[in-house]
């Protein structure tokens, strides 16, 4: 009798992530969507990943809560000015001041806890090392060291019933090469959000680095871009 297979997948909201939840379900996954309150600048993502997984149809959508922001430590979560109307050149020139310390390893491991309990062996992630290059935790020797780790460190794989694999099929994209997967699979990007500074209405600033990498992304991909950015 075969098993439907199960898939937990980080899901931030934004562009990147909701582009693999649909390459998962597209992969026959039942999916099970994992995002987080982690004391960022905002909720809007959170909001967005809400919507996001109600429109593709998960089994089920946790949000949890890790409080980053006593830590510090970045823009995202402390009072660290974030970096405006920079160029791609200069945002990869080196580690941004938005990277959150050890973030992917946080929410991999709950991700990994989670696929645990419903033998879920198989665990997505929207990490890109084109855009992000000088993000230390998005990179594939990274990736594949935390997976040998959930393979080591966790009940069911020490026993035999499986083996824990980390998926990132975004790693070695352009975010335009992105955005023409996610299109070609029914993505409505309008429902993402990718900015780091928000307007009190939840309107994208439009000049944050993540903003002007999606900006970017949709001009290359020569598709409209739906995002309500506040300059307009």
């Amino acid at each position: 009798m075969n098993q439907t297979k199960k898939a937990v997948v980080l899901c931030s909201g934004g562009l990147d992530s909701t582009t693999v939840l649909a390459m998962a379900g597209n992969q026959g996954y039942e999916l099970y969507s994992l995002s987080f309150f982690y004391g960022q600048r905002h909720a809007v993502e959170l909001r967005a990943a809400d919507k996001v997984a109600a429109a593709m149809g998960v089994k089920r959508h946790l949000v949890t809560r890790v409080d980053l922001k006593p830590i510090g430590g970045s823009a995202l979560t402390d009072e660290i000015a974030l970096p405006k109307a920079r160029n791609e050149a200069h945002m990869a020139e080196a580690i941004p001041v938005t990277y959150v310390p050890a973030r992917n390893t946080i929410f991999l491991s709950y991700a990994l806890a989670w696929a645990e309990v419903l033998e879920a062996w198989d665990i997505f992630i929207g990490v890109n090392a084109v855009d992000y290059s000088g993000y230390p935790d998005c990179r594939p020797e990274y990736i594949q060291a935390f997976e040998t780790m959930a393979n080591l460190a966790t009940k069911t794989a020490v026993e035999g019933k499986g083996r824990f694999q980390i998926h990132t099929p975004l790693i070695d994209l352009s975010k335009a090469q992105i955005i023409l997967t996610g299109t070609a699979l029914g993505v409505d990007y309008g429902m993402t959000h990718s900015c780091y500074d928000p307007s009190p209405r939840g309107l994208a600033c439009g000049s944050c680095d993540s903003c002007i990498l999606r900006k970017n992304g949709f001009a290359v991909a020569d598709i409209p871009d739906p995002t309500p950015y506040g300059e307009r």
